[in-house]
């Protein structure tokens, strides 16, 4: 499955490499892309010390981890937002009927090499945080796996995104709620948000772990919601639930899709 995946994006690559100074460009741009965000925290930390009790340099972590997984997810299973066009035109019907999975084959159509540039933008901005942060390195283990579960909790989410166009073919909107929607809300600390909200997306869409929970064992801060602290620790299994969800959910959308006979 893996190999198949590695050779299905290398063709893309070798595509898009074979114009160099167009490649080179796009990686350029993707970073100046990623740095608008970023631009945007520069400008309220101008205004202000602190946003909802935490420093510049505190949400600049929550926002480099949050994004490095979120990039990861973008350039290698961002394409699954396209599953809606693919059923429109027909084309679906071909990735079905190849001996590949649906999934990996749809990840990697018109895989885009160039959006690596927008994952060491949010590297280098994590690192950054962390080396002027001074993070206790006796916490420091819970970063990478707070990266990997974000992975885990965003190509699900990526893959439920998927799910749904089998039913809504013609709400581009949803699937961005899934996927960027979901990416902006976890680049603040939670608590600028409303507590219902907050419960929603810690016991419900478990978008809290991907960075706040464990992000506060990170910098040693208590939850400003009274979340206790085994909450912190959670991340990996909510982040496998939600994937069991979401394979679920796409082998549904799978096995009900019906064929425009082409």
């Amino acid at each position: 499955m893996g190999r198949t995946y590695f050779l299905l994006a290398w063709t893309w690559t070798r595509a898009a490499a074979a114009y160099r100074a167009s490649f080179a460009l796009m990686v350029v741009f993707g970073v100046i892309t990623g740095a608008m965000d970023l631009a945007a925290i520069l400008v309220v930390f101008a205004n202000t010390t602190t946003l909802a009790g935490f420093t510049r340099e505190d949400v600049l972590f929550l926002y480099g981890a949050a994004s490095v997984s979120f990039s990861v997810c973008d350039t290698f299973v961002g394409n699954l937002d396209r599953v809606s066009q693919h059923i429109k035109a027909g084309t679906l019907d071909t990735f079905l009927v190849r001996p590949a999975a649906a999934w990996i084959q749809i990840a990697t159509d018109r895989f885009v090499p160039t959006r690596l540039g927008r994952i060491a933008q949010a590297v280098a901005v994590l690192a950054y945080a962390v080396a002027v942060l001074g993070v206790d390195w006796r916490r420091a283990w819970m970063i990478p796996v707070m990266v990997a579960t974000g992975i885990v909790i965003f190509t699900a989410l990526w893959t439920l995104a998927g799910a749904v166009q089998f039913a809504l073919t013609d709400a581009p909107e949803v699937v961005n709620a899934f996927t960027y929607g979901t990416h902006q809300l976890s680049q603040y600390p939670l608590s600028i948000y409303a507590r219902d909200l907050v419960r929603g997306v810690t016991y419900a869409l478990p978008l809290a772990f991907v960075n706040w929970q464990p992000g506060l064992y990170v910098l040693g801060r208590d939850d400003p919601f009274g979340t206790p602290g085994f909450m912190r620790f959670l991340g990996p299994a909510a982040a496998l639930v939600l994937a069991l969800a979401a394979g679920l959910a796409w082998r549904q959308g799978i096995r009900h899709y019906r064929s425009t006979g082409s």
